[in-house]
């Protein structure tokens, strides 16, 4: 039996996860369950999959889930106390990662100290400091494998290459991005609204991502944790537009041969191979059919006109803090966004003025000062979008 826990069981990686379950059936049970602040969704997942532990982040929504809890199923504590607690449970054989943001780091880094088989679909904290965190996992014996389907494709594609070796293995990696909804755009990307942003064209995302995938950031976060899950130089990820999905990363080698892993754009196919990792078993993904695909469509990011891809760039190159600086301004400024308080072109500015604004942090990183840095950035970002307020 293999005992699953899923922190943001209510976002879309979330709910695919625990149909993922559902859908490897026997020998899979949903042991814990947690969301933001979403009771009633949390409740209806709870009266399928029967889990023996929930919670959620709100302390507001808390006191709901405590009065609506089913019978038999323990209400662990609200905010980063609760999620701890749900990723270091004795009983837990998988995690699976899927908050948003900074906040997933202290859960991650709980259930990497509990020797977990951890699923991360939350890649902030491998953005803030993840050569450290993966260092933690050697130490403590825990496997950490990416759910994102970029970071999963690459996976697949090192297998067989020993995990110390990927960098010598390796001449170049490509990074596939769709370019989301404003790579051809035509308009002044200004006047985009947040409603136009969330509508992506090929995935079904949370909004955080989603937005962060039509400024390109999202590629820049992917870069770096790449470079981080696997210890490859950052000048060797290339990122690529390919608008069709469907090579969703690939691998040169040192000798000139490139590996590729395809499918359909569908979450299902990543999530479920984070889970049953060594091994495959049939999924909820729909078979990639090469005679309606027809044509494979490569090209060049505009490091202009997305100028969040490259600070993401310049900001692993500095190391240190700056990549934590980084995630935490870019966290802030599309809040801003999406709550129509900065415009679209807005949001590099925050996290360049950010990250301007941060003296010597490219030296020696430390967990705490990630978390510090995390912190300190969100204020500035803060400071510097009221500043910048529609201006």
């Amino acid at each position: 039996m293999k005992n699953l826990v899923i922190l943001g069981s209510t976002g879309s990686i979330g709910a695919n996860a625990v149909a993922a379950a559902a859908n490897l059936g026997k020998g899979w049970r949903v042991l814990g369950l947690s969301a933001n602040s979403s009771v009633d969704a949390l409740l209806a997942q709870a009266k399928r999959a029967r889990p023996a532990y929930l919670s959620v982040f709100d302390h507001a929504a808390w006191k709901e889930l405590k009065a609506r809890a089913p019978r038999g199923a323990r209400v662990l504590p609200p905010g980063v106390e609760g999620l701890a607690e749900m990723a270091s449970l004795k009983e837990a054989d998988i995690v699976l990662n899927s908050v948003t943001g900074a906040v997933g780091f202290t859960p991650l880094l709980a259930a990497i100290r509990a020797s977990k088989h951890v699923a991360l679909a939350n890649k902030e904290p491998m953005v803030m400091a993840g050569e450290l965190l993966m260092q933690e996992a050697e130490r403590w014996q825990a496997k950490v494998l990416p759910v994102d389907s970029e970071p999963s494709a690459i996976f697949q594609c090192l297998a067989g290459v020993k995990p110390g070796a990927y960098d010598a293995a390796v001449r170049r990696i490509f990074l596939t991005a769709s370019g989301g909804p404003f790579y051809s755009y035509k308009g002044s990307l200004s006047k985009v609204t947040p409603a136009q942003a969330l509508k992506h064209p090929r995935w079904s995302m949370g909004p955080k991502i989603t937005v962060d995938s039509s400024t390109l950031m999202n590629k820049g976060l992917e870069a770096i944790e790449i470079k981080n899950l696997f210890s490859v130089q950052l000048r060797k990820i290339q990122v690529l537009i390919h608008p069709q999905s469907a090579v969703h990363s690939g691998v040169e080698f040192s000798d000139g041969s490139v590996l590729a892993q395809m499918s359909n754009p569908d979450m299902r196919l990543p999530i479920q191979y984070a889970l049953t990792w060594p091994d495959r078993a049939p999924s909820l993904a729909e078979p990639l059919d090469f005679y309606k695909l027809a044509r494979l469509d490569f090209a060049k990011p505009d490091f202009r006109r997305f100028p969040c891809l490259e600070l993401a760039y310049e900001a692993a190159g500095k190391g240190g803090i700056y990549p934590a600086v980084l995630n935490a301004a870019n966290e802030v400024a599309v809040e801003r966004f999406i709550a129509g308080r900065l415009r679209f072109t807005d949001i590099p500015v925050v996290v360049e003025k950010t990250m301007s604004a941060c003296r010597g942090g490219g030296g020696r990183l430390t967990l705490a000062a990630a978390v510090e840095a995390d912190g300190w950035a969100r204020e500035k970002a803060s400071a510097v979008a009221g500043e910048k307020r529609l201006k």
